[in-house]
């Protein structure tokens, strides 16, 4: 399967899709407050921070298979904010309308999740990794394309954004979001009740909390997994030089956002595996983007 096809110089049909997709994921039945839940069984493929890295957004859908079974899942986070940039203008706002169309054409399948770049677009909140403020050469990439429509289609993107589900909690034990937070006062009620405003706000905001999260101490993951009722988290947001690695027990990290990115794919019907059986069943991206 491909992605579908957007016309992304069409400001009508990007904030169309943003919108629908935003009106899906909160009326999936699988939604429950800010989590996703998913049954025993199907499949799960997860990936890591994505930034807009060339072709592999397109191969983690081929790889996903969603039309071969309504139980194949796919989780997609930190789509923007990528190193490619055209006169200081970023371009990934096409990344957010394709995954948008993604969600609308398979509600229950395709689960965007709240990450830290998601975030900071939303609010406008300064960022970067070391190539200048992320935040501005977006809005610069929607000021050239849609000109005089581009706050239209800024609005869109946040509506967007803010539905996105926290975390994707499978019933198995497998707890998936961007990171995990590093306070060990964490309020777990967060998971299970629609967001507020408050909450996407630092430094005590829970959504905040939680996709800036970078503590991998392993008696503070063991403490997170049990008051989660987890048996692995599954995360992206620090780099793994190979793609994939797990820092402690119980905490793997995903990238998919360089040439060594991968994916992994989960048996929900089965027992959670363990961190190492997660980490040596990696999937390389490379072997599935399409040719450039």
């Amino acid at each position: 399967m491909s992605l579908p096809e957007v016309n992304f110089l069409d400001a009508d049909e990007v904030i169309s899709v943003l919108e629908a997709g935003a009106d899906a994921m909160e009326d999936s039945p699988l939604r429950q407050g800010a989590s996703v839940r998913l049954p025993l069984r199907g499949t799960l493929l997860f990936s890591g921070d994505i930034h807009d890295y060339p072709g592999h957004l397109e191969a983690i859908v081929r790889l996903a298979n969603l039309d071969e079974s309504p139980d194949n899942h796919v989780i997609l986070h930190e789509l923007i904010h990528g190193e490619r940039v055209f006169n200081g203008m970023d371009m990934s706002y096409r990344n957010l309308s394709a995954v948008a169309a993604l969600v609308q054409r398979y509600p229950r399948q395709v689960h965007p999740i709240l990450a830290n770049h998601e975030l900071a677009q939303c609010f406008r909140i300064a960022v970067s990794k070391g190539g200048g403020d992320q935040v501005a050469m977006f809005d610069a990439g929607l000021d050239y394309v849609f000109s005089d429509r581009a706050e239209e289609v800024a609005t869109a993107i946040r509506d967007f954004i803010r539905a996105m589900p926290l975390v994707v909690r499978a019933e198995n034990g497998v707890w998936c979001g961007h990171s995990i937070p590093a306070q060990g006062d964490f309020d777990r009620a967060i998971f299970d009740r629609p967001l507020e405003d408050a909450d996407y706000l630092g430094p005590d905001g829970g959504a905040w909390r939680l996709v800036w999260g970078r503590l991998q101490d392993p008696a503070h993951v063991k403490a997170l997994l049990a008051k989660f009722d987890a048996k692995v988290f599954l995360v992206g947001h620090c780099h793994a030089e190979m793609g994939i690695e797990s820092p402690v027990d119980g905490l793997v990290v995903v990238n998919s956002d360089h040439d060594r990115g991968v994916v992994v794919q989960i048996d929900l019907a089965a027992k959670a595996p363990s961190a190492r059986d997660i980490e040596r069943s990696a999937i390389p991206l490379g072997l599935y983007r399409p040719p450039s």
